[in-house]
């Protein structure tokens, strides 16, 4: 396994606040929406999940400020959820067929994590609160990076730079749709079992316990690239989890169609919500490459980080569900 080719973008630091530590939102900034195309994909690698009761969330948050806990119960009907998130080779297909322009390629730009040194003391100078992430003129589905880099050595890694808005729309796409959190965090656990992780409960490290592609090293000094991997891995990389997923911690955030909720009656709950509200917040499940336990514990299964359904970054993108009775 190489590590991905780092390209070299001209970097501004990203205008708005970000919403969470890992990925910046554009703050509901709008355009005009765009129509789902009619359905003529293909559903790919899709398991069956059997339905019944399960659970969601945790009693044992990490980071409860996400909205994490507590723990619930929930009945959730049969589905299915393909294996592996959608690939740039398939995101091309589908933009072949139906002429389809995502959000980012319309804004004309995009965030983009880089951390080399110059980038870095750049975003400083210019107060950039999370200096490692930059808007990048540019940078789409098809350039992640920005004008320079492409998908051609990645056609087997997962699409970024796509929103919500596109996501649904190739989700319709193939007669599919994206995962509730519940189901998500179902599939992740490989049932209704209490698992931390895909693959149970034990802590990745940067050495030798290597499960998932998250960030190995000092966050964001260096990363030692222990997992192989500087980006992205492609989407069926590493040991599936029991019911046979790909990459549910790690790798690349992944879009659900719920809205971003906290389940908690104190003031700060209220505010954020209200916040998420205003905004159309979604939930987004499983962290990415740039998570690590010093920094954004965010791959464990019951995490979550909420961004505005127009936004879209180099760590951001999407698996599809489909409603057993409708699949083709």
């Amino acid at each position: 396994m190489s590590p991905n080719t780092r390209a070299k973008p001209v970097a501004q630091s990203v205008p708005s606040e970000p919403k969470g530590c890992c990925t910046p939102a554009r703050n509901g900034a709008s355009l005009p929406a765009a129509s789902l195309p009619p359905q003529g994909g293909v559903a790919l690698n899709a398991i069956a999940v059997p339905g019944g009761r399960s659970i969601i969330g945790t009693d044992a948050p990490a980071i409860p400020i996400d909205g994490e806990g507590p723990e619930r119960r929930v009945t959730l009907r049969p589905f299915a959820l393909e294996a592996t998130t959608v690939t740039n080779a398939r995101f091309a297909d589908f933009v072949a067929a139906t002429g389809y322009v995502t959000e980012a390629e319309r804004f004309g730009w995009s965030a983009v994590f880089n951390g080399d040194p110059d980038s870095m003391r750049a975003a400083r100078r210019a107060g950039s609160a999370l200096p490692w992430w930059h808007r990048v003129d540019g940078a789409s589905w098809h350039a992640p990076e920005g004008p320079g880099s492409s998908i051609k050595e990645r056609l087997d890694h997962p699409a970024v730079q796509v929103s919500w808005n596109d996501a649904r729309a190739f989700a319709a796409w193939v007669g599919g749709r994206l995962p509730s959190e519940a189901e998500w965090e179902h599939a992740a656990r490989g049932g209704a079992e209490r698992r931390r992780f895909p693959w149970g409960d034990t802590e990745p490290d940067d050495e030798a316990a290597i499960f998932c592609n998250i960030w190995q090293g000092r966050f964001p000094d260096g990363n030692t690239l222990a997992d192989g991997y500087e980006r992205t891995a492609p989407a069926q990389s590493f040991t599936p989890n029991p019911l046979g997923f790909y990459n549910m911690a790690g790798n690349v955030w992944e879009w659900t169609a719920d809205p971003f909720r906290i389940r908690s009656l104190s003031r700060a709950a209220k505010a954020r919500n209200a916040d998420a509200r205003q905004h159309n917040e979604k939930v987004l499940k499983g962290g990415s490459f740039l998570c690590h336990i010093s920094y954004c514990y965010r791959y464990r299964i019951a995490a979550r980080m909420a961004m505005t359904p127009d936004s879209a970054s180099s760590n951001t993108g999407f698996r599809v569900a489909y409603d057993l009775d409708n699949r083709s």
